[in-house]
């Protein structure tokens, strides 16, 4: 049903449809225009049906959560998270990134998750105590300069997306070849903290029960002594890791989002 009324969303209301075809000629200029309608098309789905799943999971155990999710590279992120040292985790609006924090908080790895507050309030505050019912703590994004450094300073693990538009106040990085207006905050956090960088996406596996698939990957990063010169370099390897991931399964990125919103 969720799926259902994702289609009709995208498809007879056309709700940011206009954005999501350009992004998908943008991005697919090689593909042909049948097969970006077909991706546009389950793109809205996929948001449809994650969203009841969202609300439905806030009532699973953990035992379901563990079953429902398989994590690959999760023992070198672990290690990472155990050292005391914090760990910067990034992810972006791929699959079901709260199911994938999820999995995380399951496995016994204490997490903060930095959110972005809603016009809805009433909304908000259901959709963070999900989040906290599955696990996780919710830094809001006004208090996450201080609670974060805090947060990785006392060696948690501190989850952001790193793939929302940071309007005239970004740095511009590529992605899918065109400049995207990205937040500097969290490569800031890792340099400012000493915190190791990760990079995580949880993607829902085919067929009709809802499992997922949370694949880690380590950033490795050395400075070079420049400032801003060393978040470029961070924020462009965690852009090539998300376009790769992208690439890999383009119907469950959230194309409705506006990347690439201000020409930088």
């Amino acid at each position: 049903m969720g799926a259902a009324l994702g289609v009709l969303i995208g498809s007879f209301l056309r709700f940011r449809r206009v954005d999501v075809d350009r992004h998908l000629e943008w991005c697919f200029p090689d593909r042909t225009s049948a097969w970006r309608r077909k991706v546009a098309r389950a793109s809205y789905a996929h948001l449809g049906r994650e969203g009841v799943i969202l609300f439905r999971s806030r009532g699973w155990s953990t035992e379901q959560i563990l079953e429902r999710t398989r994590v690959i590279g999760f023992e070198l992120f672990q290690r990472a998270a155990d050292s005391g040292g914090g760990v910067v985790l990034l992810t972006g609006h791929l699959g079901s990134w709260d199911i994938g924090g999820a999995s995380i908080a399951a496995r016994g790895v204490p997490l903060d998750v930095v959110a972005k507050g809603m016009t809805n309030r009433r909304f908000e505050n259901d959709l963070f105590r999900a989040r906290e019912r599955m696990g996780m703590h919710v830094i809001e994004v006004g208090e996450a300069s201080a609670q974060a450094l805090r947060s990785l300073r006392r060696g948690r693990v501190v989850a952001l997306l790193g793939d929302q538009s940071a309007h005239r106040g970004g740095v511009p990085v590529s992605f899918f070849g065109r400049p995207a207006s990205t937040h500097r905050g969290p490569a800031l956090f890792s340099i400012r903290s000493g915190a190791s960088v990760f990079v995580a996406f949880a993607v829902r596996d085919h067929g009709w029960e809802h499992r997922y698939t949370v694949t880690f990957y380590p950033l490795p990063f050395t400075s070079t002594g420049d400032l801003n010169q060393d978040v470029l370099l961070l924020l462009g390897g965690y852009n090539t890791l998300l376009e790769a991931a992208v690439r890999a399964t383009p119907e469950q990125y959230l194309w409705h989002h506006r990347r690439w919103k201000v020409p930088i």
